[in-house]
């Protein structure tokens, strides 16, 4: 089981919110998922984004893969 770590989008359309999740490879952009581990709003200026850092570390520690989009937003608030 290839396991990623991606942003789920949630929010109306032209006004999207992510969520970001744990979640199979195999399964939609927004469909089943393992866990949430944070968000990201990108319509707030600065955008804001929250993450429970301690998970997204363990989730990573076991092998867990950040898209390139999620390893952006880690590296911009510590966790990577």
């Amino acid at each position: 089981m290839a396991v990623k770590i991606r942003l789920r989008r949630v929010g109306a359309k032209k006004a999207p919110f992510y969520r970001i999740v744990v979640a199979d490879s195999r399964y939609p952009r927004d469909g089943r998922f393992i866990e949430e581990i944070g968000y990201y709003n990108p319509l707030e200026n600065p955008s804001v984004v929250k993450v429970d850092a301690d998970k997204a570390k363990e989730w990573i520690k076991n092998g867990a893969q950040p898209t390139d989009t999620v390893r952006v937003l880690f590296k911009k608030n510590g966790v990577l």
